[in-house]
């Protein structure tokens, strides 16, 4: 059985799907693992890296004749045509907006997992890839927030006169706002955080920051994430809000439903109604933005001195430890429906949609396309 990881090809994409460190696991299985060349060049990870941890390195395309493919981005509806019929392929691969992909792979009677499904139960943590790559994300965003605000972050006490704290506001706690908000206090920041969901609030005080309290019900959602909100809920958190976020050096927006359009957390008026010098991270810019008129890849100052950061492959910016994570993620995936080789038994794959992990997160088989969630 052939495992293939290919360059990956979108613009912008610096991970690796697989590191060296972790393909001794696959070839004790009984796997042949193929990398195309300079597949980990941006993760520090050379061909003679893959080379010495048992991989064969090839120079031109790998996918055809490839069991398994594994990337970090989906294959393109060209490249799922070069498989085999009965590959399998792992990889971020959402049903929203990888649409021909998907339907390319079911034309090719291909196998195709998604990251983005693997369900959030406690049996799945070791594959939940947008998990490890949020944790990537808001670790970045407190760096950028830093790096851009005209402030330090610390309190300084000096012969000049002491130096006050930066004011961190971050919208949103789950995994990237945790990270964000620990960032940014290792960082020295007094940092506060505000969450639809109630129970983030001792996971905020937990790490020394401060949950903003608002007048509103909570919006929980199923496997940990938040409900989509109305428009008058949107609307009322919105102005309860701009106090908060008026006071603010930095502020850093997380806030994201799966497979939706990100919601609005701050309108252009509480954008003018900030400080000049104020910092705007925003993490949600891909997916139509926290924050109105953020824009993914850029940085847009605004008449108020306000500016406003749009990330983008957020997690790639750093590709060595979110390639480590996500190798782990795909491994983990791979190896829980793998059959290892043993005496006389050859290596196997075992796709039991029984498995509320596979039947989630598995959105092509067998020459057709299943619906998320397996119906």
């Amino acid at each position: 059985m052939r495992i293939a990881v290919p360059k990956e090809i979108r613009e912008g994409e610096k991970r690796v799907a697989l590191v060296p460190d972790i393909i001794s696991k696959l070839t004790r299985l009984g796997f042949e693992v193929v990398i195309e060349s300079g597949a980990g060049t941006h993760s520090q990870a050379t061909d003679a890296d893959y080379r010495s941890a048992g991989a064969t390195i090839a120079n031109s395309e790998v996918l055809s004749g490839a069991d398994v493919v594994l990337s970090v981005a989906p294959l393109t509806p060209a490249q799922m045509g070069m498989l085999k019929k009965s590959a399998i392929t792992i990889s971020f691969l959402s049903p929203v907006t990888a649409v021909d992909s998907i339907d390319a792979a079911a034309a090719a009677g291909v196998t195709a997992f998604s990251l983005e499904l693997v369900p959030r139960i406690s049996r799945a943590q070791s594959m939940d890839a947008l998990s490890s790559q949020a944790l990537c994300a808001g670790y970045r965003a407190a760096l950028v927030g830093a790096e851009l605000s005209p402030r330090f972050f610390p309190m300084l006490m000096t012969a000049a006169g002491t130096i006050t704290p930066a004011q961190v506001l971050v919208l949103g706690a789950g995994v990237a706002g945790l990270q964000a908000i620990a960032t940014a206090r290792r960082l020295g920041a007094v940092v506060s955080a505000y969450d639809v969901r109630h129970a983030s609030a001792d996971e905020v005080r937990s790490m020394g920051a401060t949950f903003i309290e608002l007048e509103l019900e909570a919006l929980e959602g199923a496997g940990g994430y938040a409900r989509e909100m109305g428009q008058d809920r949107a609307a009322k958190q919105q102005a309860l809000l701009t106090p908060y976020i008026a006071k603010s050096h930095v502020v850093i927006t997380t806030a994201a439903v799966p497979g939706r359009q990100a919601p609005r957390l701050m309108t252009q008026a509480m954008v003018d109604a900030m400080a000049p010098g104020t910092i705007i991270i925003d993490l949600a810019a891909e997916t139509g933005g926290n924050v109105e008129g953020s824009k993914p890849g850029e940085i847009i100052s605004t008449s108020g001195g306000v500016r406003i950061w749009g990330g983008k492959d957020v997690p790639s910016q750093l590709p060595f430890h979110a390639s480590f994570l996500y190798s782990r993620n795909v491994v983990n995936l791979l190896t829980l429906f793998t059959v290892a080789a043993k005496d006389d038994v050859k290596l196997a794959f075992d796709i039991n949609f029984e498995d509320e992990i596979i039947d989630g997160a598995a959105l092509t088989h067998g020459g057709s396309r299943r619906d998320a969630g397996g119906k």
